[in-house]
């Protein structure tokens, strides 16, 4: 039989603390990487790429397990196998560094950009299918056509997006804002690919979501990405560029006080010199 589903076990607690987890690993991933655009030849890139992908990688992930925290299924007991969802993470990082390691360093081009956004959104939508494989409900998983192919198409555009905002906008709030789009449309993605799931099971088993041993084995596996989170949290709060924005010249950083105005020196031609009180008497 077809057993009833449910992505809101916990109401609106999970849909929110997953939106802002995409909103924080968005918003980390474009400062560190307006922080590595504008470096010289002879200064290293690649830290901050890596801690952008890092970011952008455990935010999209943390934002697909918290949800499933809400995933029940009616008349079956909800599992999940180790393996694959920690191998569900490394997919999405490893995506992640692709796409931006290759706007971080070739820029937003049409084609570059083209060629992440696609890969990347592809790589994303396989990481949110490679988790719900490691799901099991003791019954059969199905999906839909349609709502899986509009899905992947969310996450192309949503990554595209994401990648060009990375190289493209600098300013903090401009960040922000971007930040907020991108988790929105990460939230999209995951609840379209979810609302094409329908689960067939044989019996329904006693139990339910509220199990302890899955809601503890769900906060250990999120407790590695959101430590990674809240590091880079702090690298990027202890950056003054990052957090001040802007791909500032490094020549205008300086500290010194600014020079005073000079007075304007006033020439006279000479025409021009000033005459005196007696020679005005007679000139008057």
């Amino acid at each position: 039989m077809t057993a009833d589903v449910s992505e809101f076990h916990y109401g609106l607690v999970t849909p929110i603390a997953a939106y802002l987890m995409a909103c924080l690993g968005a918003v980390l991933a474009l400062r560190c990487t307006t922080r590595s655009i504008g470096r010289g030849r002879g200064e290293k890139r690649f830290g901050w790429l890596a801690l952008g992908a890092v970011s952008l990688g455990c935010g999209i992930w943390t934002m697909h397990f918290i949800a499933m925290i809400g995933f029940s299924v009616d008349g079956a007991l909800v599992s999940y196998d180790a393996g694959r969802t920690v191998l569900s993470l490394a997919v999405c990082i490893a995506v992640v560094a692709v796409g931006v390691f290759l706007v971080g360093y070739r820029g937003s081009g049409p084609v570059t950009l083209g060629i992440a956004g696609v890969f990347t959104g592809l790589g994303v939508a396989a990481m949110h299918y490679l988790g719900m494989t490691a799901m099991n409900t003791g019954g059969t998983v199905h999906y839909g056509t349609t709502a899986v192919v509009l899905s992947v198409v969310i996450a192309v555009v949503a990554a595209t997006a994401a990648l060009w905002a990375a190289v493209s906008i600098s300013a903090v709030w401009a960040t922000v804002g971007a930040s907020l789009v991108m988790g929105a449309a990460v939230s999209a993605m995951h609840y379209t690919g979810m609302a094409a799931v329908s689960v067939h099971v044989v019996q329904a088993q006693a139990g339910g979501q509220s199990s302890t041993s899955l809601l503890a084995f769900l906060l250990v596996m999120l407790a590695g990405p959101v430590a990674a989170l809240i590091l880079a949290a702090a690298i990027v709060m202890f950056d003054p560029e990052v957090v001040g924005g802007g791909r500032r010249d490094r020549t205008t950083t300086g500290t010194s006080a600014p020079a005073l105005p000079t007075p304007q020196q006033q020439s006279w031609s000479p025409t021009d010199h000033p005459q005196s009180l007696a020679d005005r008497r007679y000139t008057s």
